[in-house]
């Protein structure tokens, strides 16, 4: 992990805990209110930092979605936050919405906090740009009856 100030502690907006202060933290608490407040959401359809365990060459590995948002019991957006260029973690975060759930995950969303790519989960392909592209509940519903499982063939 790189190099972050650590401001002190703050209420994350989702779950009422208490955690750490960061730049980048900031971010992702104006993104939760942004989903809340102006996409429609309420706070129990995200979950916040969902873990992803891997074995890696015999070396157990962490990555993490920041946000799942979750219609009628089904992920439908996958949501990864990092500073800088979000084309860079498009790869990564496509991986994530692939195996994070028993099924793909229709959307994955790369930000960086100001700009925003919406990707396709199983093409890859960008389908809008902007923060404001994130879908909104009443047109993100319809995704939740998406149901592609993984691929495990080559």
């Amino acid at each position: 992990m790189g190099h972050r100030r650590i401001l002190g502690k703050a209420v994350d907006f989702i779950t009422g805990r208490m955690i750490t202060d960061t730049d980048d933290e900031r971010f992702r608490q104006k993104l939760a209110r942004f989903l809340v407040e102006k996409k429609g959401y309420s706070r129990k359809d995200i979950q916040v930092k969902r873990r992803i365990e891997m074995v890696i060459e015999g070396k157990k590995v962490l990555s993490m979605v920041d946000f799942i948002v979750r219609i009628d019991g089904r992920s439908v957006i996958a949501i990864r936050y990092g500073p800088g260029s979000i084309v860079t973690r498009e790869r990564p975060a496509l991986a994530a919405a692939r195996i994070v759930e028993p099924y793909q995950i229709p959307l994955t969303v790369v930000t960086n906090g100001v700009d925003a790519e919406v990707l396709d989960t199983v093409s890859g392909k960008v389908i809008a740009s902007g923060l404001e592209s994130i879908p909104d509940k009443n047109s993100a519903s319809g995704k939740s009856e998406y149901t592609a499982p993984h691929s495990l063939s080559p």
